[in-house]
């Protein structure tokens, strides 16, 4: 059986105080890698703020999540996440390639 719960980070802001979020999905666009996360203490029911992050190293070796800047860029990505998210992407491939799993065992008679 496979774990399809998602993961919880503890991400610490500028002002050093640290919140704990539910980590939803990650994408790339133009080179970029981006991070959707909610609050650990919302659902998706709730109408909880979506978190944009992105991945970036900021002149350094070492790779650190920071606020996307740009209201276009944020925009741009934000949509990209909702199409995901609404669109239940996230777990479409999971689920396919278990029905595949089904098919081909010719067990997907269930009378």
């Amino acid at each position: 059986m496979g774990d399809y719960g998602n993961d919880f980070v503890v991400l610490t802001d500028e002002d050093g105080k640290e919140e704990e979020f539910e980590h939803l999905d990650t994408l790339e666009l133009d080179g970029q890698t981006y991070m959707a996360f909610v609050p650990a203490q919302m659902s998706l029911q709730d109408e909880a703020d979506l978190v944009i992050l992105k991945l970036t190293n900021e002149g350094t070796d070492e790779e650190v999540l920071a606020t996307v800047d740009d209201d276009e860029e944020l925009q741009s990505v934000f949509g990209l996440f909702l199409e995901r998210l609404d669109n239940d992407e996230l777990y479409d491939d999971e689920e396919d390639e278990e029905d595949e799993d089904y098919t081909e065992d010719g067990d997907e008679d269930y009378d």
